[in-house]
């Protein structure tokens, strides 16, 4: 794609920096309102983390990672070679502030704030999502089947128990099945499963790369412009005009930007004063072109921590949570114990042309995106942090930022998700 510079003479309603899911779903929003706008990528057609998600619309993930006896489980999932957590060393320091912060996450009260606070960007998901699928024509390849959370022993089910009780309060139906049933519901599991959850609002897309390229085409047709360049900083001195500064030395003028770079967000609001805990908890997957078993729908292994996904383009093994940074080179080690774990769940399963892939989920310590304006820029609003939920939450997220972007009050308040909780 060309690189172009926007002039001031055609300032664009909203710049949008970021084209992954958010991003695009932001410009949609955005467009969709009437507003002009250019969106800027460092690589429209290259791999991003919105690429290589397992497809799932998880509106019942409505609970923050940090659950409260998280740091226990923690320890011992770093000397398991198949267990879902690494963590680099030399990343420590650095992460240092962010770990405290998950760890306070977990305390009974600030579990529950931020689990409401997660239900109500959930709850309304498909009220946002559906008219974006069938805009951009996605919704062939959107399956509403629900999902299974599997459990192999009585303890992780019955240790599960108050939370699945939690979730039912904040809007999320599900029932248990037992062994049999199961079995019944995905005949390729492994027999080993002897309690599950059936999610009767969980779905899943076919293809998330394909997603992004609908959606991307659609902004593009209805007028948003392109411009293919690095954002290096943002620049707030005339607050009517925030300048978005390129790393070619050029800039872009904009009435108000959306920042939306994912993991990459932090030093963008660092460059405007405001402070975020925000890291890459780093996502591996394989995808299996020719599995040679059927899967229906999603499935979840709750003590493992990893999912399978029936894509359009095969099964997709995915999960596992790496903290070594945004710089550090993918560690396929990771994928491989998903594809182990997928062998001993799924037997029969076969990894002919197996694909790797590693992408960086921005995560947050609470679990809660960033979605407003700045207390320092009120032209500029953010959209970044969704973690594991930014598909899940794009639509939403698009939403409500377009809701800010025409000062109209959103339908869901905002101080939750707003950037000063990290002040504190």
């Amino acid at each position: 794609m060309a690189n172009q510079t926007t002039s001031s003479a055609s300032t664009s309603d909203v710049l949008v920096i970021g084209a992954g899911v958010i991003g695009l779903a932001c410009a949609w929003s955005a467009l969709k309102e009437g507003l002009t706008v250019t969106i800027v990528d460092r690589d429209f057609d290259g791999d991003r983390t919105s690429h290589g998600n397992a497809g799932g619309i998880a509106v019942t993930e409505s609970t923050p990672i940090s659950v409260p006896g998280f740091f226990f489980k923690a320890a011992k999932w770093l000397f398991d070679p198949l267990g879902p957590l690494a963590l680099d060393w030399k990343h420590v320091p650095s992460a240092l502030p962010w770990f405290l912060e998950f760890q306070r996450a977990s305390s009974p009260a600030r579990f529950k704030q931020i689990s409401l606070a997660l239900a109500a960007l959930n709850n309304r998901v498909y009220d946002d999502l559906i008219p974006l699928f069938e805009d951009v024509g996605a919704m062939s390849t959107f399956y509403r089947r629900g999902a299974l959370t599997l459990y192999e022993t009585d303890e992780a089910f019955q240790a599960d128990a108050q939370e699945w009780e939690f979730k039912k309060q904040l809007g999320v139906r599900w029932r248990a099945l037992n062994q049999k049933e199961v079995q019944e519901f995905e005949p390729a599991l492994a027999p080993v499963f002897k309690h599950g959850v059936f999610l009767d609002d969980w779905s899943h897309i076919g293809n998330p790369k394909q997603l992004v390229s609908q959606i991307r085409a659609r902004i593009k047709a209805l007028g948003a412009g392109f411009v293919e360049d690095v954002v290096t900083r943002l620049d707030v001195t005339k607050q009517d005009a925030p300048i978005a500064v390129l790393q070619t030395g050029a800039s872009i003028a904009a009435r108000q930007i959306v920042v939306a770079t994912g993991a990459w967000s932090a030093s963008l609001a660092e460059s405007v004063g405001d402070r975020v805990l925000l890291d890459s908890e780093r996502g591996y997957n394989t995808t299996l072109p020719q599995p040679g078993i059927v899967l229906s729908r999603e499935v979840i292994f709750a003590e493992r921590k990893f999912v399978a996904t029936p894509l359009d383009i095969g099964i997709r093994i995915g999960g596992a949570a790496e903290f070594a940074g945004l710089k550090a080179g993918p560690n396929y080690k990771r994928s491989e114990a998903l594809l182990t774990l997928g062998k001993r769940f799924l037997p029969g399963i076969q990894d002919q042309g197996a694909v790797q892939w590693m992408g960086h989920r921005p995560a947050t310590p609470d679990s809660l995106p960033v979605i407003g304006r700045s207390p320092l820029a009120p032209s500029v609003i953010y959209a970044f942090g969704h973690g594991h939920l930014g598909l899940t939450q794009s639509a939403t997220t698009g939403a409500l930022v377009a809701d800010l972007l025409v000062n109209r009050t959103p339908r869901t308040p905002l101080d939750e998700y707003s950037i000063e909780r990290f002040r504190k």
